[in-house]
């Protein structure tokens, strides 16, 4: 049987990791400077997560969720605590698509409205909601009509007003960060302006914190740069370090009814003690500081390259824009330099390392990148 082809893939076969490096299968090392999709948080194989895992799997890996459990809770009360969200109550699931999809599906349910709004470049995943075009053309996603969703120009209050002025608004969903869009920042006057227009139109808030948030920007979601608070956070990638999950946050103003929303796998066991280790590391470690702390130092470094059209982002989620494209440049760091990085359409290398990275690492990186750089260009 063949593996359906619809992933360009790299001819390496990466087998271990360690930190912010990983391996390849003929041993040879990589700094890994994308985490794969930014799901690796507290970085490769961190001992505190291996012995959850393994001590978990020794007992019990999965149950149904008609049956009581405790891990669950352990997790919303840690979560709740670091987050500033203890008031909020968690909604556990698979991933950052399933995420989305049942918090349209709320608020869909609380107005009584279908139609979604949101932003140019944006990404929510491949099924509720589809990514508007870019210049990605490896995306194939056309809009889901049954959804009814309207992309507004990014950073447009006054086009996303005209919208919700219409009445028949569920939602507004918007990246903290663009990650997809190419590490597009929406300006924090911005998000207080979008969450005063939605309340006045009694429309709920989404904030896609799945590439964004658990601690990427250097604080624990993007979103609180602004002060805001969203009627619904969701989240995936980083929340269990790779393994398999993703969460929505769900505001009190939502009363939960039994059949609701659904799930098989969410919040199962091994799941749980995954994600509360990823708390436990982050706490322990202080890697919401280190991200603020290194992706600043890191930000500061990349605007002295001048062969950067412009660096973009926050904390550990940074965008590089070239005036060429970048195709080249990566494969040349990946092959050449030994260094992992992500892209975003067809000038944007994309930056999402491991919360655990520190600022030697991040020389090591600028000497390779500035090495790449004038090789290629």
């Amino acid at each position: 049987m063949k593996l359906f082809d619809v992933y360009p893939l790299f001819d390496v076969e990466i087998v271990r990791g360690s930190g912010c490096y990983t391996y390849d299968n003929n041993g040879t090392e990589y700094i890994d400077l994308y985490g794969g999709h930014a799901v690796i948080s507290i970085g490769h194989s961190h001992p505190h997560y291996l012995a959850a895992l393994e001590n978990q799997a020794r007992n019990l890996v999965f149950y149904s969720n008609s049956v009581h459990n405790s891990l669950q809770q352990k997790l919303a009360d840690k979560l709740g605590a670091l987050s500033g969200y203890d008031d909020y109550a968690l909604f556990l699931i698979n991933s950052g698509a399933e995420a989305n999809e049942n918090a349209m599906k709320l608020a869909s349910f609380h107005t009584g409205k279908a139609r979604i709004l949101a932003f140019s470049k944006a990404f929510h995943g491949r099924t509720s909601l589809a990514v508007e075009a870019t210049d990605n053309p490896n995306i194939v996603a056309p809009v889901n009509a049954n959804n009814r969703v309207t992309f507004v120009p990014f950073g447009d209050i006054v086009a996303l007003k005209a919208e919700l002025d219409r009445g028949d608004v569920a939602a507004v969903i918007i990246e903290g960060i663009q990650g997809v869009g190419g590490i597009q920042v929406p300006d924090d006057n911005f998000l207080v302006q979008l969450r005063s227009a939605c309340t006045d139109a009694a429309a709920i808030l989404i904030l896609d914190e799945i590439q964004s948030g658990y601690g990427r920007s250097g604080k624990f979601f993007a979103h609180q740069y602004a002060g805001i608070r969203p009627d619904i956070i969701t989240m995936a990638k980083g929340i269990a370090n790779g393994f398999p999950m993703g969460g929505m946050l769900v505001s009190p103003m939502f009363t939960p009814k039994y059949g609701m929303l659904g799930t098989t796998f969410g919040g199962n066991h091994l799941a749980c003690a995954a994600a509360i280790a990823v708390l436990e590391v982050m706490e322990s470690e202080n890697l919401v500081d280190n991200a603020r702390e290194v992706g600043n130092y890191l930000i500061s470094e990349l605007q002295k390259i001048p062969e950067i059209k412009e660096v973009r982002g926050r904390g550990l989620m940074i965008g590089l824009e070239f005036d060429k494209p970048v195709k080249e440049l990566r494969t040349h760091l990946l092959f050449d330099e030994k260094v992992f990085t992500g892209a975003s359409g067809s000038n944007v290398i994309r930056l999402l390392p491991p919360l655990c990275i520190d600022k030697a690492i991040a020389d090591e990186f600028i000497l390779r990148l500035n090495r790449a750089i004038k090789a290629v260009y």
